[in-house]
């Protein structure tokens, strides 16, 4: 009885065997990478990357609607108004107040609207202001001489 060496080497696979193997391989290969490797389709890269930039222009306009609204004079009072409103009031609050209008946008995005009130309604309450001690100098105190 011959060993597993011996019948290895006298082993000729024949061409069909070739074949259905390299088909397998590149079969298993192509599941591995959409399953587990992260591999996409040009399609749904694209559908990525749109999505992509959809929330990134959402989250940035939603950010400066909350720099927007936090600036406001009577923001403690609007703070209060918006944690009233119902969760499904908030957006049109937001879109009435005008604080995520942005005035270099032909469109403007309607989920920053939602993003900002989320956003404003987990504060717990307006954040201070820093003082600039740059806007509180007058002329008259920077003289030189």
């Amino acid at each position: 009885m011959a060993n597993i060496s011996e019948r290895w080497a006298e082993f000729r696979p024949s061409k069909a065997l070739w074949l259905w193997s390299c088909v397998g391989c590149v079969a298993a290969t192509m599941i591995i990478g959409f399953t587990w490797g992260g591999w996409v389709t040009g399609g749904t890269a694209t559908e990525m990357a749109t999505d992509a930039r959809e929330d990134a222009r959402a989250e940035l306009v939603a950010n400066l609607c909350v720099e927007n609204f936090i600036s406001s004079p009577n923001a403690p009072q609007l703070l209060a108004d918006l944690k009233e409103a119902s969760s499904w009031e908030r957006d049109d609050f937001i879109e009435d107040g005008g604080w995520a209008q942005i005035s270099g946008l032909k469109n403007q995005v309607s989920a920053a609207n939602d993003l900002c009130a989320e956003q404003l309604a987990a504060m717990e309450e307006v954040p201070a202001r820093p003082v600039d001690p740059n806007l509180s100098a007058t002329p008259a105190n920077n003289k030189e001489g």
